[in-house]
């Protein structure tokens, strides 16, 4: 029988009451490996007191206390990462060193959070007036939430919870039931570090969850990744309902590549950057924009040359790693193929169809797919496919580059390879997008700094980790004090106070 995976409430797996269920897949072999119980709205509220009652007793816990948690919770995930990736590459498809590279990933917002007895300290001005000082505080909000992605089911949890949980909060994680047993798992090794019960709650779902935890008045905060059209629903629901909201949206990643680059090095990256992961991220680069036809030509038989060696294959093998993995589900499986159909309808030049891919086995798979000749108003070039698909959209100058990125409806991440200075620089400061790469194809921010997109790629004002991910879940106090000595003096004011 297949397993059937539960919630995780007040430091244990809990049923709950729902016994709604969604299945599990292995997507390597294209077999149910087990079901996951989805919350009712009534399971959700349950979670949500957890968390609420659990927020006094953490709030209370000195900065540097919450922090010593966080150091066994790092040292617990390294010991355990291996067990972690093999979780994430059977539901998610990725292959195991890209599991483990996932993990490093939010791994390191872990650390970064270790550090909030620094990071929540607040600004202190001495005798901003007469005997009069002001300092800041930065106090936790209550009971926060996130929503996070099938494509990262360890590292976009990992960006959330722990700097939330750092700062005094107390959180309610809602994974996605299509791979939600490496989200669990490092929801138990929280536990497992000294992390008091109800702090961390994990509760499985749909809709029915999702609209709970939008909607709920306890829940102060709401951190999501996603599509854009749920990313916008969820700021717009949870923003009526009073909350602050982080919703991180779709891409559409373009790379430039200038006549003066390195065009192996380019190709080298537009093959990790394009079919990594199965093209399954957010951060994936969909757009190769060679600006000039001796580029584009030369570019595109550099790409399809490296594709006759793109090793595609189950996720967990007992030799070598394959370089790229199935597709998460049989659904998404059929919506990219269905892309690809689409770009050839509308004129497009197929070069490569992954769709030819004889794997021998019931699994999702698909090969890494190449287009050329695509352009602004074809849905390949203007909607995110998510899936291991790279469209050439050739350039006739830079100018004309940056146009067309800046014209793109999202911004989440782009990139430039070139070996000029000037042409970099003034790509980083005219292109509208939130994260930029100079010959680096997958400009990921370090934990230290912020992710997030602009345009329809994130709804809402701060960005995740780093220090807006601080700001985000805590919420500032300045307090103005005067502590008079002598006798107290004997007059009313009644004008506006000034120092």
């Amino acid at each position: 029988m297949s397993e059937q995976l539960t919630h995780f409430v007040d430091g244990k797996r809990a049923a709950l009451d729902s016994t709604r269920t969604s299945p599990i897949f292995n997507p390597s072999t294209g077999r149910q490996s087990g079901e996951v119980l989805l919350a009712s709205k009534a399971d959700t509220e349950r979670v949500i007191a957890s968390s609420q009652a659990a927020f006094e007793q953490w709030s209370a816990f000195s900065p540097l206390k919450r922090a010593r948690v966080l150091f066994k919770y790092k040292a617990l995930l390294e010991t355990h990462a291996d067990e972690l990736a093999r979780l994430i590459a059977k539901e998610h498809g990725k292959v195991l060193s890209d599991a483990r590279g996932e993990l490093t990933r939010g791994l390191e917002v872990v650390e970064f959070a270790c550090g909030m007895p620094h990071l929540q300290k607040g600004e202190h001005s001495l005798n901003v007036g007469p005997g009069i000082d002001s300092y800041s505080m930065m106090q936790p909000l209550g009971v926060c939430a996130g929503i996070t992605p099938f494509n990262f089911p360890a590292m976009v949890p990992l960006w959330m919870f722990p700097i939330a949980i750092a700062a005094g909060n107390t959180f309610v994680l809602k994974p996605s039931e299509k791979d939600p047993s490496s989200t669990l798992r490092i929801a138990e090794l929280f536990s497992e570090a000294g992390l008091p019960d109800g702090v961390l709650n994990v509760v499985n779902g749909d809709k029915e969850a999702v609209d709970t935890l939008l909607t709920d008045p306890r829940v102060q905060a709401v951190s999501f990744v996603g599509s854009t059209p749920i990313a916008e629903y969820v700021y717009a629901t949870a923003s009526a309902h009073g909350k602050r909201v982080q919703a991180l949206g779709g891409a559409k990643n373009h790379m430039v590549i200038m006549p003066d680059a390195d065009l192996d090095q380019a190709a080298d990256a537009l093959m990790g950057a394009a079919y990594g992961s199965a093209g399954e991220r957010c951060m994936a680069i969909s757009v190769a924009m060679p600006v000039g036809e001796k580029t584009a030509e030369a570019l595109r038989e550099k790409i399809l040359s490296r594709l006759d060696e793109l090793r595609v294959g189950e996720s967990i093998t007992d030799g070598p790693d394959h370089d790229m993995g199935p597709l998460v589900s049989r659904q998404h499986l059929e919506k990219v193929s269905g892309y690809i159909e689409q770009g050839i309808n509308e004129g497009a030049e197929l070069v490569r169809d992954g769709r030819r891919l004889d794997h021998g086995t019931d699994g999702f798979f698909i090969g890494g797919t190449l287009f050329d000749h695509v352009k602004p108003g074809m849905r390949i070039y203007d909607e995110e496919i998510f899936g291991p698909v790279l469209v050439i959209a050739r350039a006739e100058s830079f100018d004309a580059a940056v146009k067309m990125v800046n014209d793109h409806e999202f911004g989440n991440g782009t990139a430039i390879f070139t070996r000029d200075g000037d042409s970099a620089r003034q790509y980083c400061e005219r292109i509208q997008v939130g994260m930029v790469g100079v010959n680096v194809p997958i400009p990921v921010p370090m934990a230290f700094h912020s992710f997030g997109g602009w345009k329809r790629s994130l709804f809402g004002a701060l960005h995740v980790h780093g220090a807006d991910g601080v700001r985000f879940y805590t919420r500032m106090k300045t307090v103005t004090a005067r502590w008079p000595s002598g006798l107290r003096e004997a007059t009313n004011q009644y004008t506006m106070p000034t120092l």
